[in-house]
């Protein structure tokens, strides 16, 4: 068990938020609190927690729980710190999921090439700092993460990093969120405040919500609106590629399987112990290379798929 509720309530301000909620949370459950800003979601969370007294009822913690806590302020980061400085604090390697694991392999999940973790975080953009965020709170060792508000102000990138690393975590998981899909992806099961002081347990995601009135059903064309509507278009024949097109697209392949060994074999030695002990020209060179082959692989796959779609 990691949390058990019997007849909880919480009221802040002469005002009752949770009013006699009882639940068990278990070890592995991924929760959503789902409800409008104000019905006490982040509450429940700080109370669970054990920084906020309860009105009423009780809580029981399960013993040797590790939490790591995400919040809508966000942590500050020392824009003066580089990138490999604000999740190895001066370490090369972490311990990750049990084993130890280099700053620069451990970043390169979060979308950070090599070149970038020598960079201070005043240079990062908004997209990177809330990656570098997202890499600290997983470097920390937990098997609880609460989660308030994640995904305010992510990119697609970010967003998408986000839910796989979720995914991959094997402990508990507390979440408040107003992004339905992001919910459907992660959570088990479902806590809906209803604004009243009720807080409903539901399993699955927000698409598993019971839904207050069914959708009306569509109505049927009439004959004379089916009249009046457009003609599908033409099948349009596809174009013939060109003798050259073609020959690019044959070729394209073999290029790039050539730099994704080489990006993978530089990758390899930006991971080893010692890289960092080298001379800086040497370092240079290789973060330039990786560079390089990072852009062309870019330009590569975007003038595969164009090929492809004409």
């Amino acid at each position: 068990i990691v949390f058990e509720t019997d007849h909880l309530t919480l009221a802040y301000e002469d005002r009752v938020l949770i009013r006699d909620f009882t639940v068990t949370v278990q070890r592995g459950d991924r929760i959503a609190l789902v409800g409008p800003n104000g019905v006490g979601k982040s509450t429940l969370l700080r109370a669970l927690l054990g920084d906020m007294v309860p009105t009423g009822g009780s809580i029981r913690r399960g013993t040797r729980l590790d939490v790591a806590y995400f919040d809508q302020q966000r942590e500050q980061l020392d824009p003066e710190a580089t990138v490999m400085d604000s999740v190895g604090e001066g370490r090369l390697t972490i311990a990750i999921g049990g084993r130890q694991e280099h700053v620069a392999g451990y970043l390169r999940r979060f979308l950070f090439p090599p070149e970038r973790l020598r960079s201070p975080v005043s240079m990062l953009s908004g997209g990177e700092r809330n990656r570098l965020l997202l890499a600290r709170l997983f470097a920390k060792p937990a098997n609880l993460l609460v989660l308030d508000e994640p995904t305010n102000d992510l990119d697609a990138d970010t967003l998408e990093l986000l839910e796989e690393t979720l995914m991959e975590f094997t402990g508990t998981i507390l979440l408040v969120s107003h992004d339905r899909a992001f919910i459907d992806h992660v959570a088990t099961s479902t806590w809906l405040f209803d604004g009243k002081g009720a807080v409903h347990e539901h399993v699955g995601g927000y698409s598993d919500l019971p839904s207050p009135a069914p959708s009306p059903a569509p109505a049927l064309p009439t004959k004379a609106s089916a009249a009046k509507a457009p003609a599908a278009p033409l099948a349009v024949p596809p174009r013939k590629r060109s003798y050259k097109e073609q020959r690019e697209i044959d070729e394209i392949p073999a290029r790039i399987e050539v730099l994704e060994t080489e990006r993978t074999a530089l990758q390899a030695a930006c991971a080893d112990p010692h890289f960092y002990e080298q001379g800086e020209a040497k370092i240079a060179s290789l973060f330039e290379r990786l560079a390089i082959i990072e852009q062309e692989l870019s330009e590569r796959y975007a003038r595969w798929e164009a090929l492809e779609s004409s």
